[in-house]
Order: C-alpha cells, then structure tokens, then sequence
C-alpha cells in the first residue's frame, strides 16, 4: 500500500514539474522570465489546489468513541475540457524583450503548464558590442502535450471517532521521491456530526456533518536541463496549502451509503524558483541569475460533490465527484471498525 501512494503521489510531482522547463526563457532577461513562468504555471498551481482539498469524507455519520477507519485514497483532477487553463494570452507588448517570429507584436494564445501547443517561436533581440544580435527559441508545451489531461495524487488517510459526534482526521506521507521529484504531504480534519446531538439520532435515516480539512504539500524537482541557459542546482521548490470547509449530508444504511456535500475551498501555492542560471546565447549572454524569483498563486471558490459508499464489513470502497474550478474523482480503499 505505501509502495502505491509512492508512486502515485511523487509521480504526480514528476509530471507537473517537467512541464514548468521554461529555462529557455530566461534568455529574454529576468523579468520577462518571470512574468511568463507566472502566467504559465497559475493553471497547474489552481488545480493542484483544488485536488488536495478533496477527499476528507465518505460519509456524514461521524464514527463513535473510538471507531476507526484507514484509507488508501487517490484523487484525479481533469482540466481536458478546460480551455481557458490550457493557455493563456501572451502579449509582447507586456514583455520587455519576448516576441514571436510570426506576426510579431500581436498577442495569441500560447500554453499553460496544462496545455498542448507546440511550436510556438519566440525571439530576443539586442546589441552585444554594437552588434545586433537575435536569439530564436521555443516555448514549452504542457501536460497535454504529454497526451495527459489530468493531475494524480494519493495518500493515506485515517479517522478515529471521539465523543459527541466528532472525529478527527489525518492524512500523511514522508517524503520520497521518484524520477527527480520529492514531495511529502501533512493533513489534519475535524468532522462532527450534528445529528449525533438529537435524542433520536439513531432513528433518523441521514446525518448532517461538518467537515474542515487542511493539508499541507511540500515538494521539489530538478529542472537543469536547457540548450540556451547554463548554470547549476536549477530546480523548483514547492509549497501548497489547502482549507476545505463543507457541509455534507449521507444516508444511514447497513451496507451501501450516499452521500453529497458543499464546500469552499481556499489554498495557496508557492514555487520558489532555485539555483544558478547562465545566460550563454543571444543579448544577455553571460547575465547570471542567483535564486531569481518566487510564483504565488491564491485560490478559492466553492465546489460540491456526490458520492457512495459501500461497507463488506471492515473493508468498505467509496467514490465521488466534485465539482468546481476544476473537477477531481475520488477513490478510497477503506479498512476499519464502524
């Protein structure tokens, strides 16, 4: 089980990260560096967001004094229909070197760290010794690209029921790594469930819960590979924070269960862009960059799920959907008592 979240988990950093290469682009100078690194990665940063916000409940019918349950849970977040995050506008005329080789000046869509355009030339240009010089290159594609149109994760979970209806939550993994990615990821919830309040609770055919839910994802990846830019130590650090509010609601029978919530989801994500870059071809050859810039990007929004839950004594299966700014499946292997 813990050889799975492995895989699951680091290869979903693998992946997102390979698509943030954009070293080329310090070629066209720093700031413009960052202005494209910025636009290009805010799609992924929005829907890593929104897939760590997901998976905090099956159900609303908070366990009892010390009821327990361990999950194996994956999460998939699709963005193939999202056309609006799989690119975004490029104006030259926000840039103070980058432009295209075709029609230049006139601004176009080009990818997102979720898209799949390829092709796309771009150029500076500028005087070294009173010399007009001109560097073409090629802007990264994205996910799609790769023939992906969506962001894995995975993770174990567990809960542990407390008194008057309230359970408490955790979700965990140290940090590993796998094909030049590391990430670990820290969670902490709390559920209580109002019906447990009522004197007739346990006749009542559903129970209502509220469920917080934080989460905490740390990770790196190596990106040194470049044909115009030289350096040492290049990578991307990463920080990602999520808070999951939701109100949910399921049904109360022995052996299959739905249930269905609404949230709001809020989060945060860093990338601190690390190491050494060199400058080695067109007019800012031999510009040095040290530790250039950091991305942030602020998420909310509300979303809201529907699910089931089927319980074969200690081992019970769950799925659902959420809906929002981006759509994440969910799936949970769950072992437990009540």
């Amino acid at each position: 089980m813990r050889g799975l979240c492995t895989l699951v988990l680091s290869c979903s950093f693998s992946v997102m990260f390979a698509q943030a290469d954009f070293n080329d682009v310090f070629a066209a100078g720093v700031e413009d560096a960052e202005q494209f690194a910025t636009d290009y990665t805010a799609p992924l940063s929005e829907s890593v967001v929104y897939n760590f916000a997901t998976g905090w409940y099956n159900t609303a019918d908070a366990k009892p004094l010390g009821g327990f349950e361990i999950s194996l849970i994956g999460n998939i977040t699709g963005f193939k229909n999202k056309e609006d995050k799989r690119t975004f506008l490029l104006d030259p005329n926000d840039y103070e070197n980058l432009d295209f080789v075709d029609n230049p000046g006139v601004a176009r869509n080009v990818s997102s760290a979720l898209g799949d355009i390829n092709g796309v030339e771009v150029f500076v240009e500028g005087q070294v010794a009173g010399l007009n010089v001109r560097e073409e290159f090629e802007l990264p594609s994205g996910l799609s690209g790769e023939g992906i149109d969506f962001v894995p994760s995975g993770y174990l979970q567990g809960s542990v029921g407390l008194i008057k209806g309230t359970e408490i939550k955790a979700r965990f993994l140290p940090k590993l790594e796998y094909e030049g990615a590391r990430v670990g990821l820290l969670g902490f919830g709390l559920q209580h469930d109002f019906t447990k309040l009522l004197p007739a609770d346990k006749l009542l055919p559903v129970a209502i819960s509220a469920v917080i839910g934080y989460t905490a994802v740390n990770g790196d990846y190596d990106f040194s590979d470049a044909d115009l830019i030289e350096g040492e130590d290049q990578r991307i650090e990463a920080k990602i924070n999520t808070w999951a509010f939701n109100a949910v609601v399921s049904t109360r029978l022995p052996v299959i269960n739905f249930y269905g919530g609404l949230g709001y989801v809020t989060g945060k994500s860093t990338m601190d862009v690390l190491g050494t870059y060199v400058v080695t071809s067109g007019p800012f050859t031999s510009e040095t960059y040290v530790d250039p810039f950091s991305i942030t990007k602020k998420v909310n929004g509300v979303t809201g799920n529907i699910g089931a839950k089927l319980k074969l004594g200690f081992f019970r299966i769950n799925a659902d959907y959420t809906l929002g700014e981006f759509n994440t499946f969910n799936f949970g292997l769950n072992f437990g008592f009540r």
